[in-house]
């Protein structure tokens, strides 16, 4: 019966009283291993900064086939770890966004391609950035609500703020992550399908004053009009092309060359709204945190598995 008590009193306790209880079950475990603890400290920087080494020389030598599988690791990672925890909301959205990705990839893919597929998947990795944007602005509002207090006032238990802070944020970056990468894939097939230019950066075939050289369509607004719908922007190179596609092109598909004659794009003649100067540093934060993603879990399991060969615990 003396056994049985601590037990009833573990149930009775809530989540955050019984991580307490456990966390200081463990420093007592743990109590006395401060040398194998520097050990495993020491044997942590030294695989983290090994594996900096090999992953910045891996994408400087190789960067296609470095891109490609830090590519399936941000789509296969995220998913097991989904399913062994049982986070099925994460697993109903990935499931949607890897269905109609996989379609605008079939499209985008295909020979001859359509010439409503471009745009088509422009649309579609520009309505995933700005939704992923949009998302995770709101979870690190979110988290700065909650960490100055202010979700007091709404009646709001921090602990629930501060989890859909952090889950909005991560859906955002996450899927940001994934949209740039494919869209860069899309966006480099297609152009050569096109065959408005080669690998080589020399055009194979004329273009037409009046063509857009992404999409392949006719420009119906004059560079002197404003659109409905969209503009028409001339780049240095003075080649035009449609504003939702050169926006997409330039910005989604981490494109800053010409998709006719591969000169150097410059960004800022074409952000005049200084707002949309957030959206490039936001790409910044997106390739940070595809190496937190693809390769910190793979880099702590080597760890793990160090410290298992050497019996450290």
């Amino acid at each position: 019966m003396a056994d049985l008590q601590p037990q009833d009193d573990l149930l009775k306790m809530s989540n955050r009283e019984s991580w307490k209880m456990q966390h200081e079950r463990l420093h007592v475990k743990h109590r006395g291993h401060e040398a194998m603890h520097a050990e495993m400290v020491l044997i942590l920087i030294a695989t983290l900064v090994v594996a900096q080494i090999v992953l910045v020389q891996w994408k400087q030598r190789h960067g296609r086939s470095y891109n490609m599988v830090t590519l399936l690791q941000m789509w296969v990672v995220p998913l097991y770890f989904t399913i062994k925890l049982y986070w099925w909301r994460f697993l109903s959205t990935w499931g949607m966004f890897s269905v109609i990705t996989s379609y605008v990839i079939f499209r985008a893919t295909r020979k001859p391609l359509s010439c409503r597929t471009p745009r088509m998947v422009y649309k579609w990795f520009l309505l995933i950035y700005k939704l992923s944007y949009a998302v995770g602005v709101i979870g690190y509002l979110a988290i700065m609500f909650t960490m100055f207090g202010f979700n007091v006032f709404f009646r709001i238990k921090a602990e629930d703020s501060m989890d859909v802070g952090v889950i909005m944020l991560f859906y955002g970056l996450y899927y940001g992550v994934m949209g740039r990468d494919f869209a860069e894939i899309c966006s480099d097939y297609m152009a050569s399908t096109i065959g408005y230019y080669n690998m080589g950066g020399m055009p194979s075939r004329n273009l037409s004053d009046d063509i857009c050289a992404v999409c392949g369509q006719k420009i119906f607004v004059d560079l002197d009009e404003e659109g409905i719908i969209e503009d028409t922007y001339q780049l240095s190179c003075n080649h035009i092309f449609h504003e939702f596609c050169i926006r997409g092109w330039c910005i989604v598909g981490k494109k800053q060359t010409c998709p006719y004659c591969n000169e150097k794009v410059d960004l800022k003649k074409m952000m005049n709204n200084p707002w949309e100067r957030t959206h490039v540093l936001y790409g910044q934060l997106l390739d940070w945190l595809r190496y937190l993603v693809a390769w910190q879990p793979i880099i702590i399991g080597i760890v793990h598995g160090i410290n298992f060969s050497l019996g450290l615990e």
